[in-house]
């Protein structure tokens, strides 16, 4: 699934990568999208043909860089959008969506953020682990220490497979 995403945002930006620093470009901005995040954003620079260094360090950088925000600043952002007519339904919905998985990360707190942040599941990542460390009042200076070892954690697994499997299969 993460692969056919990824080769639909390549098309999306496809027009990027004849300029300077273009590709770097492209997997920096798939790599602070939710969902996406890292993991899309290495098998992009394996797709365009990067060097894994510099891949890895953009792709941490592009998904560490939403994450103090997230668990700064969502819950009174959603607080404030679920008094809306409009998007009361949506946001309540992303909160149920991400309270679902809370059990993972109340129970061991830091090691529990990391391992759900750092083991690359579907619907786990540095979004929705400080998404829900934000909604479980889990301090934030712990949650961001640990969302950041996950996602480095995530680098590791998802570069080693895109740059590794990826390009053996792929060329």
């Amino acid at each position: 699934m993460a692969e056919s995403l990824v080769q639909t945002f390549l098309g999306i930006f496809d027009g990027l990568k004849d300029i300077s620093y273009g590709k770097e470009l492209i997997v920096f901005i798939i790599s602070l999208m939710p969902i996406l995040e890292l993991r899309g954003g290495l098998i992009a620079a394996a797709l365009l043909g990067l060097k894994v260094i510099p891949a890895f360090i953009i792709c941490l950088i592009g998904n560490l860089l939403p994450l103090p925000f997230i668990l700064w600043f969502i819950t009174p952002i959603f607080n404030k959008l679920k008094k809306t007519k409009h998007l009361n339904k949506f946001v309540t919905k992303l909160e149920n969506k991400a309270l679902s998985k809370k059990d993972k990360i109340e129970k061991a707190e830091f090691w529990g953020l990391l391992l759900f942040v750092g083991i690359p599941l579907p619907g786990t990542g540095g979004w929705t682990g400080c998404l829900i460390a934000s909604l479980i009042n889990m301090d934030k200076k712990k949650a961001l220490t640990a969302a950041t070892c996950g996602v480095v954690l995530a680098s590791i697994i998802v570069g080693t497979l895109s740059f590794g499997l990826l390009r053996g299969i792929v060329g």
